[in-house]
């Protein structure tokens, strides 16, 4: 991802601190906020320091027979005594990297599992024939 320096965080985001991209064949929602509860940026009335602001970047893709992966990754950048965090260019270019590395290792992992497991064809045990796994009424003679 390149890095535009134009922008303070790097990238051009709404007003809502969203943008999404485009990277490695894959649209990436990244997000930009604080976690404080207030809509008006002021440090804290208890503590007197700012809220720290969380990057975050995720994003889906699918598969054949409703298989989904997903590639998220997240980080905290913590204010500096009582001054307001100060925009990291760098940040979310490392998290869009780091997304894109958890998308491959869940891809590995998802491979893994799905070479170790074998579907079976036989009914799952409710003897019924049907495969559906469900107990199936049996009628009764009244009395």
């Amino acid at each position: 991802m390149d890095i535009d320096t134009t922008q303070p965080w790097g990238l051009a985001i709404d007003f809502a601190g969203r943008a999404t991209i485009t990277e490695a064949g894959h649209t990436i929602y990244v997000n930009v906020s604080d976690s404080s509860y207030n809509s008006v940026i002021a440090p804290d009335s208890v503590s007197g320091t700012y809220a720290p602001v969380t990057v975050a970047a995720q994003f889906t893709e699918t598969g054949a027979n409703g298989a989904a992966i997903r590639g998220s990754a997240r980080t905290t950048i913590m204010p500096i005594g009582t001054a307001m965090v100060v925009p990291d260019q760098t940040a979310i270019q490392s998290v869009v990297a780091a997304a894109l590395a958890n998308f491959v290792d869940n891809t590995a992992s998802y491979t893994a599992l799905a070479a170790k497991w074998t579907p079976s064809t036989d009914d799952p045990g409710d003897d019924d024939g049907s495969g559906d796994g469900d107990v199936e009424p049996t009628a009764t003679a009244a009395p």
